[in-house]
């Protein structure tokens, strides 16, 4: 055994130990979210504080009451930072460090510590991943029995989650999924942002976010391909910018420099443009900048304006972090008349009043005090913002700027904040970047963020991965349709410069958007790999929940589904039930991902390649329904899109027999109305 293993090997399977380990001081190394309001009533925390002492012997209860009351008092949420392990190091390990007694157990606890890596998570200790509150876990007793249970866990055993607490390990066989992960599903009636407040604060319930709770988080990556894609499509489709051009010379802005946001920076100098990202936490900024995700930072609003315009007038990529207010940069752009080509929004508008969004005119401690001491000012004070946030993007439009939601509920919240974001129709002023780009031009063909996971920690099989999946796509592009060459085009310009894109944080993961038949292909090629010894290790297969069929989000991902079907969720709860049984290695079904609680149901798997002919079975069947399910949803919406993805599909599969919609004449309609 390796000897910097062996840490890890003798304490990951120990859960909760009968002896209490020391208490330990904050990690000032290491951000921390913001304490959240109280809201729970005096019986509610009677309730929280008896819910988190189940997990412990009786002896103990004393001890730790006082402990976890304080914790409940002072950050709104028992975290339990005493059982925070410190004896190994939080990161994904090699497969082979695991003690698991199978192999997809040991993948699933590196995609886990993965997950929780300080230099991946936005609050590791408080088991937050990103998105201000999309947490792995509610509490470290849950992750302890989690790792015990993936330690002992055999092939014939399935791991039960419900929304971060382990319920248990149930007999099973060896073709069901070995971990069913659910986060957050609750009665629709009760499924509101306040109530989600009292569940999570009582221990009964957590916000997974989309691949936080589901143990396939990838770091900024995770979205880098998907922006990129959305701005060279933007500046197509708005500014007239031909599919062989790059955006030297366009000027972007946008904000959140979190998790996930944090991508827009990387996405904008891959794509060429000059970008400045705003962003209210220094401690977030100055990380992204570290990490090279950002070319440069500043707390002046001015300068980072001239280096936009400096940058774009050389037509020269630049990623400026600005650490301020997007509304006070938005705002100093109109008074210097800046021109403006490109903008969004991605701040963390689905937990707008618990530190997703932060009000204008306040530092960022102000803010955060504010938030936890006088929550109903911070509220007013976060409307007050939007409103003038959607004043100066409507400005900036009038002036030639084309804005778009990134997805995060920007336009959801203002509305209701009473911002002018309204058509005259009701609807959205501004389209979200699916409803306008990301669901006509890539999700309606079955092109989705197709993710992998080297197990070895390899680089260099990362780089064979890389070889494999540009060698198939350009196999693909030989005879593809004319309808998908532009998207196999960018996804071959994309692998070919990821590895020089330096996009790697955490684990040794790539993304790519790839259909049903790109994902197949490259699977196929990777698992031959790890046969024959080319890849050294097991890789994970997995996507995010921001796909073409494991979501159901009427303002992002379903956006531009318009047969009245965009508030149904069959599609997500059938994706999931259908990879279950078609091989997938871990499945989960989340409430909120994305865009809020109560708005949004997505699910999500893992698979795992092992080069044996079972996992060419199971990622042949699976795969195929997982992208081919929602094509056939998009397609009896009467998307064009899906319409031609789907025939292709039953074209080259005879056993898929897909219902297919017919089209009523308008005439006829309008006529019968009138």
């Amino acid at each position: 055994m390796d000897s910097q293993w062996d840490a890890l090997r003798k304490h990951i399977g120990e859960g909760i130990l009968r002896e209490l380990p020391s208490v330990k001081a904050v990690d000032h190394t290491v951000d921390h979210a913001p304490a959240r309001r109280q809201v729970l009533t005096p019986k509610e925390k009677k309730l929280a504080l008896r819910n988190a002492l189940r997990y412990f012997d009786k002896c103990h209860h004393e001890e730790l009451a006082e402990e976890f009351l304080a914790e409940l008092n002072g950050f709104g949420r028992i975290v339990m930072n005493r059982f925070r392990p410190t004896e190994y190091e939080m990161e994904a390990h090699p497969i082979d460090a695991y003690p698991a007694q199978c192999p997809e157990a040991a993948s699933i606890m590196l995609m886990i510590q993965n997950n929780l890596d300080p230099a991946v998570a936005q609050f590791p200790h408080e088991l937050i991943t990103y998105g201000g509150n999309g947490s792995v876990f509610q509490n470290w007793a849950q992750y302890r029995l989690v790792m015990k249970y993936l330690c002992q866990m055999t092939r014939e055993q399935t791991l039960v989650m419900y929304s971060g607490h382990p319920l248990g390990l149930f007999p099973s066989s060896t073709s069901a999924p070995r971990v069913v992960v659910t986060n957050g599903m609750v009665i629709p009636n009760h499924s509101s942002p306040d109530e989600y407040e009292k569940m999570n604060a009582m221990g009964v319930s957590q916000y997974g976010q989309m691949t936080a709770g589901s143990y396939m988080y990838i770091g900024p990556q995770g979205i880098v391909h998907g922006t990129t894609i959305t701005l060279l499509n933007a500046a197509r489709m708005h500014l007239g910018l031909s599919a062989s051009e790059g955006l030297g010379g366009v000027t972007f802005i946008t904000s959140g420099l979190g998790g996930m946001s944090g991508a827009q920076a990387k996405a904008a100098t891959i794509a060429g443009a000059a970008c400045i990202v705003a962003e209210t936490n220094e401690h977030a900024a100055r990380k992204r900048h570290s990490q090279g995700w950002l070319t440069d930072v500043t707390d002046s609003i001015d300068e980072a304006i001239d280096l936009m315009v400096s940058a774009a007038s050389r037509k020269v990529p630049i990623s400026i972090g600005l650490v301020g207010n997007i509304v006070e940069l938005w705002e100093r752009c109109i008074e210097r008349e800046i021109r403006i080509d490109l903008g969004s929004d991605q701040t963390s508008l689905h937990n707008p009043f618990q530190g997703g969004y932060y009000p204008a005119d306040f530092t960022y401690e102000e803010s955060t005090n504010m938030l936890s001491e006088r929550p109903e000012e911070f509220v007013k004070e976060v409307q007050k913002t939007l409103r003038r946030h959607a004043n100066a993007i409507n400005k900036l439009s009038e002036n030639g700027m084309y804005f778009w939601d990134y997805g995060n509920a920007f336009l959801l919240e203002a509305s209701r904040a009473g911002a002018d974001v309204l058509d005259d129709e009701g609807g959205f002023r501004y389209p979200s970047y699916v409803e306008d780009i990301m669901g006509p031009i890539c999700f309606d063909y079955g092109f989705g963020p197709y993710r992998w996971v080297c197990t070895s920690g390899k680089p260099e099989d990362l780089a064979v991965t890389d070889s494999i999946a540009e060698e198939v796509l350009k196999e693909m592009l030989v005879d593809a349709p004319t309808d998908i060459r532009q998207q196999i085009e960018d996804n071959i310009r994309w692998i070919q410069q990821a590895g020089a894109n330096h996009l790697v944080v955490g684990s040794q993961a790539r993304i790519l958007y790839a259909d049903d038949v790109g994902r197949r292909n490259i699977a196929l090629a990777m698992n031959r790999a790890i046969a024959d010894g080319t890849i050294s290790a097991p890789i994970v297969l997995g996507r995010d929940h921001h796909d073409v069929s494991g979501t159901d989000s009427p303002y992002r991902e379903t956006a531009n589904i318009r047969d009245g079907s965009m508030f149904t969720a069959d599609m997500a709860i059938q994706n999931v039930i259908g990879d279950s049984f078609r091989g997938a290695t871990w499945v989960s079904i989340h409430n909120g991902g994305g865009v809020g609680w109560g708005e949004v149901i997505n699910g999500g798997f893992g698979l795992l390649l092992d080069g044996t002919k079972d996992a060419e079975k199971k990622l042949n069947s699976m795969l195929h329904w997982d992208v081919n399910n929602g094509v056939a949803r998009r397609a009896w919406a009467r998307n064009d899109g899906a319409e031609f993805a789907i025939q292709r599909a039953m074209d080259m599969e005879p056993l898929l027999e897909v219902t297919l919609p017919n089209h009523a004449d308008d005439d006829l309609i309008n006529g019968i109305l009138e």
